[in-house]
This record gives structure tokens, C-alpha cells and sequence, in this order.
């Protein structure tokens, strides 16, 4: 028998240690009845395509309303490329660089492509002063794995085609996260060379979700309150979700991986999969740092001072990392 901590009912306080507008953030995505607010949409079976598809409209049209008028604020020029079957969104500053990174969108898998996507390319050029790929990868019900992996991995070829490993980054959050370890893990696998570093924020590397904080933070993560197997499964498509290309915190490090950038928050769901990857890298002797955020729950807490404060060390270790190539 697998005995636990039985925890009495309780209620978990915004707590005074973060910033007035993170405890907003966090008061503002929680119910009066004390659940969170996103607890309350289940996920479709992963045999159930339509839903699937409905789901995806629904959010679509979210992130158009979050991101209607972000594309006029931008300063780097934006073009769309065709790179094999994926859509990349390439974004140049203004300044000549020879430097790029590879921005994979998070959103579960399954969300998050489109304008959203292309936004986001923008502003990760603004950020870093750099040439940005924002690579739109296919995603299920209609292409599974590893259809998005091998976008990622198509997108990478082209790049170095254009820049020198030690100038490239490849950076992603959430399930952004899960692409950019196993495309450098596919990549090192076909002979490929390794970029200059990774950026790996509430990473999704364990489809498994076998870790502790699966169960600690379940309902205490605002934004993520619930473990996403159904969408794993629509992900995987039959393939054994411990395979370091689904779940890549199960790969093998010693032959070979970036510097690499880890992010995660308290009350993220995904705070033991940053931090059992952090460890893995470190016992394969990869340069790896590990930022944790107080309270900071899945995805950051949208635009607090913390989020301001992470996106500069991002920006100092993507300099710092490029500096040394």
C-alpha cells in the first residue's frame, strides 16, 4: 500500500511574500468558493477529435482578444517563412546581428499557434536584440507526434544554415519547454551540433507527470491546476510517453547538452519537472541554472514585477551564453 499525508481541508493564503500585483495575479484567477478558476474547464478524452477542435477555436479566439493590437508595439519587422511543413515566424531588430533564437510557443501541446505564436517571435527579438524563429509547429488531433518535433527539428537545420551553432539559442515555455529539450536531444542523436544554449521555462518535460509536485501543487497552481494526461495521450498518439523525445527528462545528458536556463515558481504544477531536470543535468556535469519564484504559479504571474525580474536574467544568461560562443 502507498501511504501519503492525509492534509485536512484547508484554505492556502495569498501570501505577503510576493509582489502586490503577483497577489492580485493570484486572487484574481481563484473563485469565491476558493477553487481555481481554470479547474473548472475538464479537458476532452484524447480519442475525442471534434472536442478537441472546438476547445482549440475557443482558445484561439482568447489569445486574439489577450494579443489584439500587441503586433503595432513591436519593434522588430515581421515575415512569414515556410521551412518543410512547418509555418516560422521570423522577427528582425532593427540592429545588424549575426545572433538567433528559436521561440517555441507553449500551450499544452495543442495551443497557442497562429498570431499568438508570431507575437511572441517579436517579442523575444525585442528582448534579446536578435534574429527570432518562431517556429508555428503542427499540433494534434490532426498531426500528433511527432509532427511538432519534426518541425522543430526541420526549423533547426534551416538556421544553422544561416548562423553558427554558438550563435543560436532555442528557447521554450511550458510545452515549449518539452519541444526545445527533445529537438536538441533528437538533434545531438542525428549528428547535429549543439547550440549555444537553452532557455527552459516551466518546462513540460515529463508526460509521465510523475513528479511530487503533480500532487502538491494539484489545485494550489492557479493557472494550471490540473495534470494534463488527456492531452498528453492525444499528444503521444500511442508512443510510450517515457521516450526522452516525448518526455525529456528521461534522456541522456552525458552525451552531450547546452547550458541550459530552468524556470519554475512554488506553486507551479510543473516545479518538480524543472527541478528533477535541473538535478539530471547537473549529474551529467551540463552548466545548468535553476530559478525558482516565490508562489509563482504555471506561466508566470502576467506582468508582476517577478515577470519583469525573470525576463531580465533570461536576457543576461541569452547574452552572457552568445558572448561566450
Amino acid at each position: 500500500m502507498n501511504h501519503g499525508v492525509k492534509l485536512e481541508p484547508r484554505t492556502l493564503a495569498v501570501p505577503l511574500s510576493i509582489s502586490a500585483q503577483a497577489q492580485a495575479t493570484l486572487q484574481r484567477l481563484v473563485g469565491t468558493d476558493g477553487v481555481p478558476l481554470n479547474a473548472l474547464h475538464a479537458m476532452p478524452a484524447p480519442n475525442d477529435h471534434d472536442a478537441w477542435r472546438r476547445l482549440q477555436a475557443a482558445v484561439a479566439h482568447n489569445y486574439a482578444n489577450t494579443n489584439a493590437g500587441q503586433a503595432g508595439s513591436l519593434r522588430a519587422s515581421l515575415h512569414t517563412i515556410s521551412v518543410e511543413n512547418a509555418s516560422v515566424h521570423v522577427a528582425t531588430p532593427a540592429t545588424d546581428t549575426p545572433f538567433a533564437y528559436i521561440d517555441l510557443h507553449g500551450g499544452a501541446l495543442v495551443f497557442g499557434g497562429g498570431e499568438n505564436c508570431r507575437i511572441a517571435a517579436g517579442k523575444q527579438a525585442d528582448l534579446h536584440d536578435v534574429i527570432c524563429y518562431g517556429v508555428d509547429y503542427r499540433m494534434p488531433p490532426d498531426h500528433p507526434y511527432p509532427a511538432a518535433l519534426d518541425d522543430c527539428l526541420a526549423t533547426y537545420r534551416h538556421v544553422l544554415k544561416h548562423h553558427a551553432p554558438e550563435q543560436i539559442v532555442i528557447g521554450g515555455r511550458s510545452a515549449g519547454g518539452n519541444l526545445a529539450a527533445a529537438m536538441v536531444l533528437r538533434a545531438r542523436d542525428e549528428g547535429l551540433p549543439l547550440p549555444a544554449a537553452l532557455v527552459l521555462l516551466s518546462p513540460e518535460v515529463d508526460l509521465t507527470e510523475s513528479g511530487d509536485s503533480f500532487q502538491v501543487n494539484r489545485t494550489v497552481d492557479v493557472v494550471l491546476p490540473n495534470p494534463l494526461m488527456s492531452v498528453n495521450l492525444l499528444y503521444a498518439n500511442g508512443a510510450d510517453l517515457s521516450h526522452p523525445y516525448l518526455s525529456p527528462l528521461f534522456g541522456d545528458f552525458t552525451q552531450g547538452f547546452p547550458p541550459t536556463f530552468l524556470q519554475s515558481g512554488t506553486r507551479d504544477l510543473f516545479l518538480s519537472n524543472t527541478v528533477r531536470l535541473h538535478r539530471a543535468l547537473r549529474q551529467a556535469r551540463v552548466p545548468a541554472q535553476l530559478h525558482v519564484f516565490e508562489a509563482m504559479p504555471h506561466g508566470g504571474f502576467m506582468g508582476a514585477p517577478e515577470d519583469t525580474e525573470l525576463a531580465a536574467e533570461v536576457a543576461n544568461f541569452v547574452h552572457e551564453q552568445l558572448r561566450r560562443g
